[in-house]
């Protein structure tokens, strides 16, 4: 006799119903009786193990790990990884080789007081105008009344999170100092990357982020923080090569194409160029050289060679598209103030005159600037027979003769294929050319570029090209000692274990820190001046005496809490109309200064009996102002002269 069948026996679909229940199955367990009339589950009887004494000593089953275990472990390889490793070696050397850049970040800035006080003034104002006016971001509270006087200059757009954070000039130089260290972090670690993915091992790309980041020249640019932050140019490169599978040692790979990091490269170098045009531009250029042999490359791929797999696939070209669309985006939207300013004062141009005082000569990229550690004093005669009484300015190029007798040897024995080699030396040579502005060949070079490429003409020290000249040797540098390291690996692969002793793991970095001793600095680091307490009186629009470039710069920096508007302002541009109020005012207060302030609407004049830079009218520190209808204020630190509209 069988009993009822349950919900989880009954029989599958392929089997008759009938049949099912006729005939017992081993899904369908019988039950029969016993001698004293009790049902026996035979099927339980069978499957029910029998107690084992020792079971008790048997390993517990392994538990799979919970959330909290999971995070913990992730987190952990997360820490270990080499590029957190690599991110953080990158801050300290950074922190390293700028101190005391952060010894007293809220009272020091790094070279002199003026051009970088300048740029962290660039920086609080976009902060600043992304909160309160972004549309009138470009007409700044400087160089009052011109408009777009915020792209006098290059602007650091591109840091205006950092503007976010913080008011006054405190608060400005304590962000210069920290975004001047991640600088050079930004700059190591981008090289780093861009060499790890073309193939070379940690050693040689250690040594490509030291010459990147710390070449001596590069301190001869310490107060140009647009012209520091080049990271973003490597970093964008290694994503870009990244994304596409691309490496020198392995080649094109499709199967290590990643939509993801191409689009971010190209997020990377939208940024990179909102940072400024002195740079920014060369790079442009370089990616609209590279999109363009990619473009032949698939174009030919497809039409010559269908086999698989395909060059790019559709979601690459998708990512490329779109990243590429947002980068000239960008790119436009900067451009159209620089356009607009152009159009206002055509004498903006740089002409080929300036720019030939400008370029370095040959010599130039082998000599330091008075900076550095090693080699500043040594080079103080070819510096004084380059430049004579004028200085240095910014002709002194030296890479560094450690990376360049590395570069010299991965000509000959590296990683890099002989045609990639050959691809790199061309690198150097044109980019050194091109450096040299109208030193190389007569100019005629570069004077093309001048007349017929777009914005090139506003490029007026073509020696900061050198960064691509660092870049290319570099990166031949790294494939030398990728060789070395790639040589030490067949010798130890007998060894147990079948790795390279430590001591010539070590010695396999001695290269990068040869690199790093001739990028040592010992550059000043001085006060910046205290912010005048009059100045706090002002409601604007004002003009601030004496009125220089140097003075107005370090005005700038003061004007951050508030952001008062004034006539004054120092960048790389000053329109004719300051120029020729501030000869009028050098006889302040008579007739003529006063009318041509009231024409323009200027309420209030502050006189600092202090300033940083300049000679204080002497007329204002005495006269009262009351026949040309002022009313003068004496505030200790300055005069405040109010004008009657």
């Amino acid at each position: 006799m069988t009993e009822p069948t349950t919900m989880s026996d009954q029989p599958a679909e392929d089997t008759p119903a009938t049949e099912a229940s006729d005939r017992p199955t081993e899904a369908q367990p019988t039950a029969e009786k016993t001698a004293d009339g009790k049902a026996a589950d035979a099927t339980a009887t069978e499957d029910k193990p029998e107690t084992d004494p020792f079971g008790k000593f048997a390993p517990e089953a392994v538990r799979p790990p919970g959330r909290l275990r999971r995070m913990a472990v992730g987190l952990g390889r997360a820490l270990v990884h080499e590029w957190t490793l690599a991110a953080l070696a990158s801050l300290v050397i950074a922190a390293a080789m700028t101190w005391p850049a952060l010894e007293y970040p809220l009272y020091t800035i790094p070279k002199d007081i003026w051009d970088p006080t300048l740029q962290a003034w660039q920086m609080a104002w976009a902060g600043h105008a992304a909160t309160t006016n972004p549309l009138g971001i470009w007409d700044s509270n400087t160089f009052y009344p011109e408009p777009y006087s915020y792209a006098f200059s290059d602007t650091l757009l591109g840091y205006f999170p950092a503007g976010l954070l913080g008011t006054g000039p405190g608060a400005a130089l304590l962000r210069y100092n920290i975004v001047f260290v991640l600088a050079f972090a930004l700059a190591f670690f981008g090289a780093y990357a861009l060499a790890r993915q073309l193939g070379s091992r940690i050693p040689g790309a250690a040594v490509a982020g030291a010459a990147f980041a710390y070449a001596p020249w590069r301190w001869e640019q310490a107060g140009h923080l647009h012209v520091l932050s080049s990271g973003g140019i490597a970093l964008c490169l290694a994503m870009l090569a990244r994304g596409h599978g691309y490496s020198l040692r392995h080649g094109y790979r499709p199967e290590f194409r990643r939509p993801g990091w191409a689009l971010a490269g190209w997020l990377v170098a939208a940024w990179q160029i909102s940072l400024g045009f002195g740079i920014g531009l060369p790079f442009a250029y370089v990616l609209a050289g590279i999109a363009v042999v990619g473009v032949i490359a698939y174009a030919s791929a497809r039409l010559f060679f269908w086999s698989e797999p395909k060059p790019f696939g559709w979601k690459l070209l998708g990512a490329d598209a779109l990243g590429g669309l947002i980068f000239a985006a960008v790119g436009a939207l900067m451009a159209i103030p620089y356009f607009k300013v152009l159009e206002l004062h055509p004498y903006a141009e740089r002409s080929i005159e300036e720019v030939n005082w400008y370029s370095p000569p040959i010599i130039g990229f082998f000599t330091a600037p008075d900076t550095d550690v090693m080699w500043g004093d040594a080079h103080a005669v070819a510096r004084q027979t380059m430049f004579g009484q004028w200085g240095s300015g910014e002709k002194t190029l030296l890479i560094g003769f450690a990376v360049y007798g590395l570069a010299a040897a991965g000509l000959v024995y590296s990683t890099w294929r002989w045609w990639q080699r050959v691809l790199l030396a061309f690198g150097v040579v044109v980019s050194a050319g091109l450096a040299m502005g109208t030193q190389f060949l007569d100019g005629k070079v570069y004077e093309i570029l001048y007349d017929h490429l777009p914005g090139w003409s506003a490029i007026r020290t073509p020696g900061r090209l050198v960064i691509w000249t660092t870049l290319f040797v570099g990166l031949l540098a790294a494939g030398a000692i990728s060789a070395f390291g790639d040589r030490a690996r067949d010798l130890t692969r007998e060894r147990v274990p079948a790795r390279p002793h430590v001591v010539l793991t070590l010695a396999m970095f001695l290269p990068m820190v040869l690199v790093l001793a001739e990028g040592l600095q010992r550059m000043d680091f001085p006060t910046v001046p205290q912010r005048p307490a009059a100045l706090a009186q002002l409601s604007g629009p004002a003009m601030i005496l004496p009125s220089n470039q140097l003075n107005d710069e370090n005005v700038m920096l003061w004007s951050t809490d508030g952001f008062v508007r004034m006539v004054n302002g120092g960048s790389g541009f000053t329109p004719r109309s300051q120029d020729e109020l501030r000869k009028l005012m050098e006889n302040f207060p008579d007739q003529a200064s006063v009318d041509a302030l009231k024409a323009i609407g200027v309420r209030e004049v502050l006189v600092l009996k202090h300033p940083s830079y300049g000679d204080v009218p002497q007329n204002a520190l005495t006269a009262d102002g009351q026949q040309f209808g002022l009313t003068r204020e004496d505030l200790g630190d300055g005069i405040i002269f109010h004008l009657t509209p």
